[in-house]
């Protein structure tokens, strides 16, 4: 459902939240809501939708007279649109009748109101008559009018123009006369291939066809050359067509100009293009140098920030990899860019270092971790600003398997402020995998482990996805997409392999473009620049300025554009915080949780999450709230230990008492299923050694765990709870009932690496008793090493909660708010 009517309001940062207390030793989902629907008079609302079918009656036959005098005998009928009352619930699924061919075909919200487009074949009007009359003279067992919920959710019926077709943001829709791609998603049907008819009747309304499609079990999608008028004229002359969205403009479209043809896009795009201020966050590119005099990066880039690990290399690109990731971090995907007439807005600049002449030139092993320390701080001591750092370098081999390496826990140093108390964002890739066996997809990246230094714990490690699966099949016949849409990228890493205790990896994925694949030939082959993003191109003096770029490097970069975007918009949000909105908004696609379902036990889960990581952010939720779906931000600290005598012991459990909208969940309907969703980030200090990494070798500093209060829970209680469960890791608590409700990933799966993530749903007026969430520490090197004398550090987090509730009418951003800013007065 595409939801146009979003409201977008900051996320609220909540301080002075927590309570630190001593450490002490202590002396299943329910059934879903109903339909709310609006007050109703019984005998005139039905009479207002009898009179609405009647009247589209009386145009029916017209309108199939017209389709059979254009010479179609199979697939006649008419488009719906219901629509509800602003701001209440539509029962669109009730719409469908399969045997009588009536189906749904799209659901959008738009202005507050749901609407449901259904295709009715001829004839078969009659059936919403007979619901209809039904509810209006006949009851139910319970004394209820029949069918109730859905004629009382229907405001309108009428005849569905292209408008509620268009499941694409409105403001793309072309204007009238303006000839586009369209990307139309066509019905399945029993009697006749929708597809075929299509191509078939088409330049009877001088449309043209794309050679490829690509098929769903219930969906086929092509893409379709024609103005809002042809395409108006065709949906009441060809009953296949589900649902209309504006054709994704791709990398080839850009590649295959000219030089000169190029340069005129990126001069029009220039044009539209403000400048981040100068005092704007960075993303810091370690790569291979970028090439900062290219047209779309002169504007966020300085010869003063191009810097080089040594000096002797020089600062600009000769491989093209360090200029292709610039482009993507500053613009993402420059396709869309390019093919956005509207007004851009730059939020953040750029900078570099030079870690490498050539990304498959590789320094001496050892050496990687101190190429990249010191190049962090070569660049940081030139400017003093925030940043995101970006690095999609790294080794080629495996043997690592998530343990960790010099590399990695160089990384986790840097990252945590081990040596100088800056705690600083680094973005991976999470490594390429072989292109010799990508044909064996997606079996070749269940065993393809993300590479080193992927596998620290601190940094946000991304591998890839993809969305693109057009090629062009008339330029290279017989080839075809090789991972399906929202499917892993072919090139992405994954740790399938790893011990169940090391981290999760990747953390998010990002589009990393895809490959395609010949029966005739065995390897898959990067056939057509569709398949990729679009970015800067080194060589942009003389040769091509817009070039194709894919992989996880692709990814990683996109990923530090969020990220960079993020710390724009919320400046005071430390690198913490940005990792955990990153993981917290992310969401795993069909096709990612296709390859695993069904999920029957948390090992399915473990899988999933081994894969993909926590899937793809969603931007909505990453940078913005709602009245209904809110996130809720704190940034705090922790003594996780103290010592007493010659013995170090557990300290401070810090116990967050949030505002809550506690009358508002409870004044929902009875059963009203919520959701809520916490995430944990913080960064460890490494212990690389390889000595087990248990016990005092344990490799991460010290760790930390959040818990919620239980619905009938009293406050003492859950304190009590809380201490026994801080005592030791390994000494899980079976003294408690089971938590009501339902954890997605329970305590054991989410509680790997440094940042914890679940979701609960239940009944809201069970979450209306939970406004109490515990952060306290576990076991670590900086507890078990005395001699080290750590154990008196304090450690900041990030915890992150959003509620979720299912109506866009209950409003708990407001109730919340106003509680923030009483505190905030006193």
């Amino acid at each position: 459902m595409t939801e146009n009517s979003k409201e977008r309001l900051p996320h609220l940062l909540i301080k002075d939240s927590v309570t630190t207390e001593s450490y002490s030793r202590p002396t299943q989902a329910m059934g879903g809501a109903g339909l709310r629907t609006p007050s109703r008079d019984r005998q005139a609302h039905s009479q207002q939708l009898i009179e609405q079918i009647q009247h589209i009656q009386s145009q029916e036959s017209g309108i199939i007279e017209q389709q059979k005098a254009f010479g179609l005998d199979v697939g006649n009928g008419l488009y719906l649109a219901f629509e509800s009352e602003p701001d209440f619930e539509l029962k669109f699924a009730s719409l469908e009748f399969h045997r009588s061919g009536i189906e749904l075909c799209n659901v959008k919200l738009v202005d507050g109101k749901t609407i449901a487009t259904v295709f009715v074949p001829e004839g078969k009007l009659a059936h919403f008559l007979t619901k209809i009359a039904q509810y209006q003279s006949e009851n139910t067992n319970k004394n209820q009018p029949k069918n109730r919920e859905l004629v009382e959710s229907i405001s309108a019926i009428k005849l569905a123009a292209i408008d509620a077709l268009w499941t694409d943001e409105p403001e793309l829709i072309p204007d009238a006369g303006q000839a586009i791609w369209w990307e139309v998603w066509l019905r399945h049907s029993e009697r006749y291939d929708c597809e075929a008819f299509i191509r078939e009747h088409a330049p009877q309304l001088n449309l043209r066809v794309s050679a490829e499609s690509i098929r769903f079990l219930d969906r086929t999608i092509i893409l379709v050359f024609g103005t809002r008028e042809q395409i108006s004229h065709s949906i009441h002359l060809l009953g296949a067509i589900a649902e209309l969205r504006k054709a994704k403009d791709t990398a080839d479209f850009f590649t295959g100009m000219s030089r000169q043809d190029q340069r005129a896009w990126i001069e029009q795009t220039l044009e539209n293009l403000t400048p981040p201020p100068d005092t704007a966050p960075t993303v810091c590119i370690l790569d291979t140098g970028i090439n900062h005099e290219h047209p779309l990066l002169r504007p966020v880039a300085e010869t003063t920030d191009m810097h080089a690990y040594i000096p002797g290399w020089g600062t600009d690109d000769r491989n093209g990899h360090g200029t292709n990731m610039a482009g993507v971090s500053i613009y993402g995907d420059l396709t869309e860019a390019l093919a956005n007439p509207l007004p851009i807005q730059l939020t953040h600049r750029l900078e570099s270092v030079k870690i490498t002449p050539n990304p498959d030139f590789h320094n001496d092993k050892e050496l990687y971790g101190a190429i990249t320390r010191d190049s962090i701080g070569r660049v940081e001591i030139s400017a003093d600003r925030q940043r995101v750092f970006c690095m999609a370098v790294s080794t080629t081999d495996d043997r690592d398997r998530g343990r960790p390496s010099s590399w990695s826990a160089t990384i986790d140093a840097i990252t945590s402020g081990y040596e100088d108390d800056q705690q600083r964002l680094v973005i991976l890739s999470a490594g390429n995998t072989d292109p010799q066996y990508r044909h064996l997809y997606p079996n070749n990246n269940l065993t393809d482990e993300v590479h080193d230094p992927g596998q620290s714990w601190n940094a946000l490690t991304v591998g890839g996805y993809t969305e693109k699966v057009w090629l062009d099949t008339a330029a290279n016949p017989g080839w075809e997409p090789l991972a399906p849409p929202g499917g892993l990228a072919p090139a992405s890493c994954t740790s399938m392999e790893w011990q169940k205790t090391w981290p999760i990896k990747p953390d998010i994925v990002m589009e990393a473009g895809n490959m395609a694949t010949n029966p005739a030939y065995i390897q898959a082959d990067y056939i057509d620049d569709a398949l990729q993003l679009l970015s800067t191109g080194h060589q942009f003096v003389l040769g091509k300025q817009l070039v194709s770029f894919g992989d996880t490097s692709a990814a990683a970069a996109l990923a530090a554009n969020l990220a960079a975007r993020v710390q724009a918009l919320y400046p005071d949000y430390w690198p913490e915080t940005i990792r955990a909105l990153l993981i917290h908004s992310a969401l795993w696609t069909p096709a990612m949780k296709a390859v695993f379902e069904p999920f029957t036990t948390k090992d399915k889960y473990r899988q999933l999450l081994r894969y993909c990581g926590y899937g793809v952010p969603d931007e909505d939720t990453l940078f913005w709230s709602a009245r209904n779906e809110l996130t809720l931000v704190a940034q705090d600290v922790i003594h996780p230990y103290t010592k007493e005598g010659s013995n170090v012991k557990t300290r401070d459990i810090n116990l967050h008492t949030l505002p809550w909208p506690t009358d508002v969940l409870r004044n929902l309907p009875p059963n009203t299923q919520v959701e809520m969703k916490v995430t944990l980030s913080y960064f460890i200090e490494p212990n690389p050694g390889e000595r087990g990494w248990v016990n005092k070798y344990r490799y991460a500093s010290h760790g930390l765990r959040f818990d919620v209060r239980r619905p009938l829970e009293t406050l003492t209680d859950f304190k009590q709870r809380i201490n026994q469960k801080a005592r030791d890791e390994e000494h899980a608590y079976n003294g408690a009932t089971p938590d009501s409700g339902q954890w997605l990933l329970g305590e054991k799966l989410r509680s790997l690496g440094s940042v914890h993530s679940d979701t609960w749903t239940g009944q809201a007026a069970e979450l209306a008793a939970r406004g109490y969430i515990a952060v306290y520490p576990v076991l670590g090197w900086w507890k078990e090493r005395a001699n080290l004398e750590r154990w008196g550090k304090s450690t900041r987090y990030a915890l992150i909660v959003s509620i979720k509730t299912p109506s866009v009418e209950t409003d708990i951003y407001t109730a919340i708010e106003n509680q923030i800013v009483i505190q905030l007065t006193v």
